[in-house]
């Protein structure tokens, strides 16, 4: 399964947004305030899923943290590019 698709998964499942698929989720379009419309609570939720599932941690110390939930692309770069780290160690 590509990363894509299992961040979207992790989406629904994690934020029980039941009325959603991962095939209405566009990978570019935001997932805050307009697209799907989560909040700070919903961050996270889902930041808690995404380190459990994917092993990446994220920091509310780090500046570049909204960007990384900007969207499904945003997020499947930074998982990327951590694992690709973790790679390197």
């Amino acid at each position: 399964m590509d990363l894509k698709q299992e961040i979207k998964e992790t989406i629904i499942s994690s934020l029980m947004l039941e009325d959603i698929t991962p095939e209405d989720i566009d990978d570019s379009a935001p997932l805050f305030k307009e697209g799907l419309g989560l909040d700070s609570i919903d961050a996270l939720e889902l930041g808690v899923a995404l380190k459990r599932k994917f092993g990446v941690k994220f920091s509310s110390e780090d500046a570049d943290e909204k960007s990384h939930f900007a969207s499904v692309d945003a997020l499947a770069e930074y998982i990327s590019a951590e694992k690709a780290k973790e790679g390197t160690k």
